[in-house]
């Protein structure tokens, strides 16, 4: 291809806006904030995003779920120690139902099908069971064992008229049966702790005696038990049937009477503790429930951890913001004015440095704890050096900008040092400042939990408690209960 010459005269070029003024055009673009910029950084960071959005979830769940809970840290019940997680949304599946797989031979399946048969409250779930052989004479029964369930009945005394009269009424009002007929102590099973397992009340092997479970199999696989009840007396003046429709109101007695007027019973757990909070302590807790389950003392783990997490975060905000605000002023003070005094002040944050927080954690418990300010100790131990890593940050920012012209400037006005410290160079390092605290949070959390999971601050007081006491608390039971 050949260059071609092309020659051009003053009437083939044309002015453009000759007719008119010229100026800047206006920029096409938005201008940006800083937060706007900061918050279009972060939208393209896809691990950030999902960091906030666990770190959102985890903060709403310590905020809300103490306070929708019906049950607090405080509470527990030993009857309810080792509960497994429930949720409705899965009762009729085999996970997070509450219950457990269970093979046991016959005698000891005979324990658990009995609650139902009796009062109706069944520990083995729909009544769900195979049935195995090992040799000719065992059989082996396979079931899903219902935790909530498995208390079935317990013996209750000390109770006054009153009392067994209340639980009666209340009884005939809802058409709840709660008490059941009773059994004599002197029949009630050797092996059992106390010979006071309410729910042996069909004939077994008796105290001092080596008579057999006496009972038959149905071609239904259910079974006949001869029950052990106490024949009525005519002592205790009222008896409600519920349940024993046709046996007659007074063939059984469903309490007995003891010395000082007051009464043992037979009642079932579950509709008991229904009973108990619904009638006596007239709180919110309707049923037993635990959407994660219980600890060993029977205390409702969606609450406590809900609650540890709560004083975790604000416990870290605490210590952060104290942090902050003290190592800002201590490393503002060592930027601005350098030379002897910063070198007196950074030995002594040298010195104060070399000291492990460990043994400063350690000391103070063994020296100041009385037992009820684990908090107040752990938040001083954090404290007395949290600062240190805080002033150096805004030592280094002061140093950047306090030779800068707006600073001279100002100083030639005769801004005093204070307003020149916190006025003009403050506002410019705050963003660093502000990053730098907000880190120190996962630390203080960190630091918090591995504490109490080692046991050397126990933060668990009764109304409080941390995730580190229950992971330190669940640790003997990760084979047996690792939902704990």
């Amino acid at each position: 291809m050949k260059n071609e010459e092309i020659k051009l005269t003053k009437e083939d070029l044309t002015l453009v806006g000759e007719d008119r003024p010229l100026h800047d055009k206006e920029l096409v673009t938005k201008p940006i904030g800083y937060f706007h910029d900061a918050w279009n950084r972060f939208c393209r960071n896809k691990g950030s995003v999902v960091a906030a959005i666990i770190i959102a979830i985890l903060v709403l769940y310590a905020i809300i779920a103490p306070i929708f809970s019906q049950y607090t840290v405080s509470y527990s019940d030993s009857y309810y120690s080792y509960v497994l997680p429930k949720s409705h949304l899965f009762q009729n599946t085999n996970f997070w139902d509450g219950c457990t797989e269970k093979t046991l031979n016959e005698r000891s399946f005979i324990y658990y099908w009995g609650m139902g048969h009796e009062t109706g409250h069944t520990a083995i779930k729909n009544d769900a069971y195979t049935v195995s052989k090992i040799g000719a004479d065992t059989k082996m029964y396979t079931f899903r064992l219902d935790t909530y369930q498995k208390i079935g009945c317990i013996f209750k005394d000390k109770l006054s008229l009153e009392e067994y009269q209340a639980i009666q009424k209340y009884q005939d009002d809802y058409n709840i049966q709660i008490i059941y007929p009773i059994t004599t102590p002197s029949k009630r099973p050797a092996l059992t702790v106390d010979n006071n397992d309410a729910n042996y009340w069909y004939k077994t092997e008796m105290k001092g005696t080596t008579t057999p479970v006496d009972y038959t199999v149905n071609e239904d696989g259910s079974f006949n038990l001869t029950d052990i009840y106490v024949p009525y007396t005519g002592t205790d003046g009222y008896t409600s049937k519920m349940r024993f429709e046709g046996e007659g109101v007074y063939k059984y007695n469903y309490s007995i009477l003891k010395q000082g007027g007051q009464y043992e019973v037979r009642v079932n757990y579950y509709e008991y503790y229904r009973y108990m909070h619904k009638m006596v302590y007239q709180d919110k807790i309707t049923e037993p429930f635990f959407l994660f389950g219980t600890t060993s003392k029977g205390q409702d783990v969606w609450t406590c951890l809900a609650s540890g997490a709560r004083f975790s975060f604000l416990f870290a905000i605490g210590v952060a913001l104290v942090n902050m605000v003290v190592g800002a002023i201590y490393g503002a003070l060592e930027g601005y004015y350098g030379g002897k005094v910063d070198m007196i002040m950074e030995r002594v944050v040298e010195i104060l440095s070399a000291v492990p927080m460990m043994i400063v954690i350690t000391l103070m418990k063994y020296h100041f704890s009385n037992g009820n300010n684990a908090a107040l100790l752990l938040f001083v131990s954090f404290f007395l050096t949290g600062w240190i890593g805080m002033s150096g940050t805004v030592r280094m920012q002061f140093y950047r900008f306090k030779n800068q012209e707006y600073v001279l400037a100002a100083r030639t006005l005769g801004a005093r040092d204070p307003r020149i410290m916190f006025k003009h160079i403050f506002p410019n390092a705050l963003g660093t400042i502000v990053t730098s605290s907000v880190l120190v949070i996962p630390s203080m959390i960190f630091s918090e939990t591995s504490l109490s999971y080692l046991g050397i601050i126990n933060l668990d007081t009764g109304d409080t408690t941390s995730v580190g006491t229950l992971l330190a608390g669940g640790q003997p039971y990760l084979s047996t209960f690792p939902h704990i």
